[in-house]
């Protein structure tokens, strides 16, 4: 079956019948015709693509109770487990580990302009020039008491594809998808609003051709295995990469800052309540904090051991962190299981202005390779090449390493650090290596 639907006001309804149509003939596409489609929240089912036509554009509401129709879902009625209205607060956030919310599909919290529950076979795809577009919706009740609903929210799903569109100004993430498997995310841009694609506890996971110039993290999600990243340029205020997984394998992309849109966290209130986009002014927060930030906290479980985690032939910018693993216990996002391995290599990143951290688990140290690279810091930044500590093995080998200043090359915390070097270069490195750290270690959490 296939259904077009003329753009208009007030639509959520009409679309959710065509894909209700579409979905108990057996399948098919629902098609968006040019033009602006006004809805509120809709569910997209098992065996239904949802087809953007060029110049599509899918506006969502900005009020933030337009977004719960799924609870009255009659055709595929979600349990009664699967639905609760706890809050998100900051107090449990911090203070409750399991951040219930985020597990159960039916939260507030998981709220969402497109949603896809217990679907299998489906598909978003969008024509060039076809937009969803999320207006920046204000939630008091949201997570950080301002986010609003995500663009797209999918648990339990399998084989899902989205393709070609734009997807802007989303409340929350512009993809949050959990528990799920097979997913394939290509030629997508997402623009401004928060985390670009963020994946939790899925597998077989495929991101191709996809640009991304968001106010947070761009790629995230843990307890993640077999992810490929391939092709993308990648702009943020926040973190490239905030993520964990196993088998994950990131290769020719380009990482840059600063940002092109704001971290909207550093946002007024009154300015998030109007959906504003601020110029770079020097009042808010546009710089990008790291190329690679480890994620484990304890919202899921992490079966798999975090590992083999490679970087591959990426030019990097303009990052004030290369590398950001803090497994000393300061950091509420990096608790649960350790990062066990991670390699870069033939890597050319320039203007970094931080230390390249990686303070690994006692019981497991962390194994790290930088192989066949260049790093060069920023003029200005007068630091440490590394901060290590509980690391099994670092392994650096053909590298160009650019730095300035008199601050020691690696500074290390206790004895575990074993260091192998091989063709190093650059002004300095005949004094490359390990200087004991004499004050407690400290890092700016991120």
């Amino acid at each position: 079956m296939r259904l077009v639907v003329p753009p208009g006001a007030a639509q959520t309804e009409a679309l959710q019948k065509a894909i209700d149509d579409c979905y108990l003939s057996g399948g098919g596409e629902v098609c968006l015709a040019a033009g602006e489609h006004h809805t509120g929240g809709f569910r997209l089912r098992s065996r239904v693509t949802l087809h953007l036509l060029s110049g599509a554009k899918l506006i969502g509401s900005r009020d933030p109770e337009d977004y719960f129709a799924y609870r009255r879902d009659a055709i595929e009625p979600l349990e009664k487990e699967e639905i609760s209205d706890i809050p998100w607060s900051r107090q449990s956030a911090d203070q409750d580990p399991s951040c219930s919310i985020l597990r159960i599909p039916g939260s507030r919290w998981n709220n969402a302009l497109i949603r896809l529950l217990h679907a299998r076979d489906a598909a978003i795809v969008g024509d060039e020039g076809s937009v969803i577009d999320g207006m920046d919706p204000y939630d008091e009740a949201g997570e950080e008491n301002y986010r609003g609903p995500h663009g797209i929210d999918a648990h339990d799903c399998e084989n899902i594809r989205f393709s070609g569109y734009t997807i802007q100004n989303t409340g929350n993430w512009a993809h949050a998808v959990f528990h799920s498997r097979n997913l394939v995310f290509e030629n997508i841009t997402v623009l401004a609003g928060h985390d670009g694609i963020h994946v939790t506890s899925c597998a077989n996971i495929q991101i191709d051709r996809c640009n991304f110039y968001t106010g947070d993290d761009c790629i995230a999600g843990f307890a993640n295995q077999n992810v490929t990243v391939q092709g993308c340029e990648i702009n943020t205020a926040c973190s490239a990469f905030r993520f964990g997984g196993t088998n994950v394998f990131v290769e020719d992309c380009h990482i840059f800052g600063p940002a092109r849109h704001v971290f909207r966290g550093s946002l007024t209130k009154e300015e998030k309540i109007a959906g504003a986009h601020p110029a770079k002014d020097g009042k808010h927060r546009f710089n990008m904090l790291s190329v690679f930030t480890y994620y484990a906290d304890f919202s899921f479980p992490i079966p798999l051991e975090p590992r083999n985690i490679v970087f591959s032939r990426c030019r990097v910018e303009n990052a004030d962190r290369f590398l950001h693993f803090n497994y000393s216990g300061n950091e509420l996002w990096q608790k649960n299981r350790p990062l066990s391995e991670i390699c870069f290599q033939k890597i050319d990143a320039q203007g970094i202005t931080m230390p390249l951290t990686a303070y690994g688990d006692e019981q497991n140290p962390v194994r790290i390779a930088i192989r066949d690279s260049r790093i060069a810091f920023a003029p200005e930044a007068d630091v440490p090449l590394m901060h290590l500590a509980n690391c099994e093995r670092v392994e650096l080998v053909n590298l160009t390493i650019l730095r300035n200043g008199a601050s020691p090359w690696i500074l290390a915390w206790g004895d575990a650090v074993t260091l192998e070097t091989k063709n190093i270069h650059g002004p300095g490195v005949e004094r490359l290596c390990i200087t004991k750290a004499q004050e407690p270690f400290s890092c700016r959490a991120i």
